[in-house]
């Protein structure tokens, strides 16, 4: 499987950047240190932003997108209203807790509670296909090797020992920002002058718990306890045969199997136990 890291998109003018810290090389030390790795479940909207599952303080999850172009988490006022997070006029509010979908929890998060009129515009008019709840920026991003692999379903987070993300400051101290935070509401006006309506009535991804090998066909090589694959009777060392009607080959032909599969879904799995071919039925349960 190719694998390749590549920055996700960026969302224009918000009015916040880094601090203008000198780029010091780190130590050797520093550079070589591995920390844990975590995948993530990741999703990408229709306007090919990459789009993760956030719970703040155990409320959510929400949907929140990954932008480097954003110097820290920003949410929305009604996601910090729902998940019990101060709104301050300066500065960053603190998160009692931030755990991204796949087992992430990032110690220490600090987001901007802001309504950032891009995703106001875009949820207006339903462009990313989803409703987009705020975005997990540089200040949290920065500490971690990030893997994208965009034939495979998750993203690989790995933890960087010892480095904190310097801090940020407004542009000519957030003067004229008045003028772009006026975008949002314009453009969910031109969306009702058109008629244009958000459809945000989708099926989150169904889960199915299991960990697989893809190098010699699809084996599972962990079945996760209490999931909706052991009580469907998978077993580790099977051999993933057909999906939904679907060959199962590699990992590519078992996400194009499971690309639709949403939340409760029955599936019709056939593995390859000892030689012999079992019929299994999976109902899809739901992730974070």
């Amino acid at each position: 499987m190719r694998r390749f890291l590549a920055p996700p998109a960026f969302l224009a003018g918000v009015l916040l950047v880094l601090s203008a810290a000198p780029a010091a090389d780190p130590a050797p030390a520093t550079a070589a240190a591995k920390g844990k790795r975590v995948e993530i479940p990741y999703r990408l909207t229709d306007t090919k932003h990459v789009m993760v599952r956030v719970k703040i303080n155990g409320k959510g999850p929400f949907n929140l997108i990954l932008d480097t172009g954003a110097p820290a988490v920003f949410v929305t006022k009604a996601v910090a209203k729902k998940a019990g997070v101060p709104v301050t006029e300066k500065g960053l509010s603190e998160f009692d807790k931030f755990e991204i979908e796949g087992g992430l929890v990032v110690p220490g998060a600090k987001g901007r509670v802001e309504d950032l009129f891009q995703l106001d515009g875009m949820n207006g008019m339903g462009l990313a296909g989803v409703e987009l709840h705020g975005v997990v920026g540089y200040n949290v991003l920065a500490k971690y090797r990030i893997e994208y692999d965009f034939t495979a379903d998750r993203l690989g987070f790995e933890e960087i020992p010892g480095f904190e993300p310097p801090g940020f400051v407004r542009i000519n101290g957030g003067k004229g920002s008045g003028q772009l935070e006026m975008m949002g509401p314009l453009m969910k006006t031109l969306a009702a002058l058109m008629g244009m309506k958000p459809n945000f009535d989708v099926a989150p991804r169904g889960f199915v718990g299991v960990e697989f090998d893809d190098k010699d066909g699809v084996v599972v090589t962990k079945v996760l306890a209490g999931s909706p694959a052991e009580k469907g009777g998978v077993k580790t060392g099977d051999k993933l045969v057909e999906v939904r009607n679907v060959e199962i080959e590699t990992s590519r032909s078992l996400a194009r199997a499971l690309a639709k599969a949403g939340v409760g879904q029955r599936l019709r799995v056939t593995v390859k136990r000892g030689g012999e071919d079992v019929e299994l039925t999976i109902d899809l349960g739901r992730g974070l």
